[in-house]
């Protein structure tokens, strides 16, 4: 049966009709766009959306929606900017433990630490006697306590495939400051996992909270166990809320691609594995992101593949079967040899897959023209800048950084302006999900409630119809999904996000809260 969308302003994304008034659905796909009182004919199935704005559905283009339960169990240190702050926290989460349970936080700023390497020791009274286990903000490094680094048999260095390591002082003994995800790894065994009905109760209300405020799905960067028994239970209880893209993870201790070419093309009603998600470096933070030249510490010199030939075969071999690559380039020699890679087998084997760069964090003029060769998407996002850096270079990336490169950070204009494609996304739970957050954010170059502060690089800042752009045209195009996802136009997916205001028209501090009305997944209401 047909259904007809009526609203004041459909903003389509699609040349061929740019504005509209009503939107017929059938089967799940739009069958015609144009004046609702040219539509109303071919349906008595009608609903009304008054004066509400209505766009292509919302895509998160880089979120961790599975490996975000875990990293989100335990106190939240985001806004803890002192030491202090940080002991006081864990202290009150340590009296509320359960005997025997582990003290547990994440969202840690770096910046706390004055740029110098954290230790064990630095949390505080709360963190020694007990197993504790802190992520840092990033995702990339955490804080193990000395009772739990014991637990793991962490009594030394270990050698890893990756630059992965663990910290050691001068007499060789491990720190507790674990960098990178193998070495994060070897701790996070010995801790005991959620139970499948707390991930399934936690995802359900993740993907409900995303579909809240505007999402119609999202590019999920794991597919980590147990994601497939997750998502296939939630689908045993009815629909999942909005569609789910997921690119399982390759990392260097892996044997091959073998694994992770397998997924491809798992499927359930509305979620897909649909490529595979590679790191070629780490972060600034930590000094992993891989560097022309060392950072303010002398560091930032190695791949995070020790082995680059590895790494280049996998990526040929994933091109050559026509999977889509995501990779995680933070630095600028990463940047650099992912896109002179991705561009090198285009040239010999053809377009097979759309690949895509992740975060892209500095990079020099002429890294950015390559993004223009259409090798690959910049996949960015905005809170990555707005959230934890500061005009005045007082961060810990910034410093750890270095002037020149700074200047080089977070080029979101200059991508576009030689005609990249650009999807933007949150990072969840690395930064909050909110789009109209990160829309706002992508337009002022600074947090949108915190008007007094400076905008950084506010040259780099995205247009109305940019960050739109970026949460669904160019998040298809990332994607491989431009024929059917991204616009409203006959032939598509008829996935809308509703707006109470015309978020193409009103200013970002407005935008950052206004409504969502809704949301409308394959011609269903999800929301409102």
């Amino acid at each position: 049966m047909s259904r007809l969308f009526v609203a004041r302003q459909v903003h389509t994304l699609d040349p061929a009709v740019p504005a509209a008034t009503g939107v017929l659905v059938e089967g799940g796909r739009v069958v015609a766009v144009g004046a609702a009182s040219d539509l109303l004919d071919a349906t008595r199935d009608v609903v009304d959306l008054g004066d509400a704005v209505v766009t292509p559905g919302l895509v998160d283009g880089h979120a961790h929606p599975v490996a975000g339960l875990e990293l989100t169990d335990g106190v939240d240190l985001t806004d803890a900017l002192d030491l202090d702050a940080v002991r006081a926290l864990l202290a009150e989460q340590r009296d509320r433990l359960e005997p025997g349970a582990w003290l547990k936080g994440w969202g840690l700023n770096p910046v706390v630490f004055g740029g110098r390497a954290p230790t064990a020791a630095d949390l505080g009274p709360a963190f020694t006697g007990i197993p504790g286990y802190v992520q840092i903000y990033d995702g990339h490094a955490s804080i193990a306590s000395h009772e739990a680094l014991a637990l793991a048999g962490i009594d030394g260095p270990i050698t890893f495939a990756s630059s992965s390591r663990v910290d050691l002082d001068a007499e060789g003994r491990p720190t507790g400051y674990l960098i990178e995800a193998d070495a994060c790894e070897v701790l996070e065994k010995v801790i005991t996992p959620l139970t499948i009905a707390e991930q399934v109760d936690r995802l359900r209300a993740l993907l409900g909270g995303m579909a809240a405020v505007g999402y119609t799905g999202l590019h999920a960067m794991d597919f980590r166990d147990p994601a497939l028994e997750l998502v296939t239970l939630l689908e045993q209880d009815g629909e999942l809320p909005l569609r789910m893209g997921f690119n399982p993870m390759l990392m260097p201790e892996d044997a091959g691609p073998d694994a992770v070419l397998a997924l491809q093309g798992r499927h359930g009603r509305r979620w897909r594995v649909e490529g595979v998600k590679l790191m070629v470096d780490g972060t600034i933070d930590h000094g992993t992101g891989w560097l022309e030249y060392a950072d303010t510490h002398g560091e930032g010199l190695d791949a995070l593949w020790r082995d680059f030939d590895r790494f280049r075969d996998a990526v040929t071999t994933l091109h050559r079967a026509g999977v889509n690559c995501a990779v995680h380039a933070i630095g600028d020699r990463g940047v650099r040899q992912v896109l002179e890679l991705f561009v090198a087998l285009r040239e010999e084997h053809g377009p097979l897959a759309r690949h895509r760069i992740e975060h892209i964090e500095t990079i020099p003029d002429d890294v950015v023209k390559m993004f223009g060769t259409g090798a690959a998407a910049a996949s960015m996002q905005p809170l990555h800048c707005t959230c934890f850096n500061n005009a005045d270079r007082s961060d810990s990336w910034s410093q750890r950084l270095g002037d020149g490169r700074v200047d080089n950070g977070f080029r979101w204009s200059d991508i576009r302006s030689v005609g990249g494609v650009m999807a933007l996304g949150s990072d969840w739970p690395i930064a909050p999900y909110d789009p109209r957050w990160i829309m706002a954010d992508a337009r002022l170059r600074r947090r949108f409630d915190r008007p007094e502060a400076e905008p950084i690089h506010p040259e780099q800042a995205l247009d109305a119809r940019q960050v739109l752009e970026g949460f669904t045209s160019h998040a298809a195009l990332a994607s491989g999904e431009e024929d059917h996802r991204g616009r409203i136009a006959p032939g598509f997916d008829a996935d809308f996000t509703i707006f109470g205001a015309d978020p193409l028209e009103i200013d970002p501090e407005a935008l950052a809260t206004v409504e969502v009305r809704g949301t409308v997944v394959a011609g269903e209401q999800i929301v409102g």
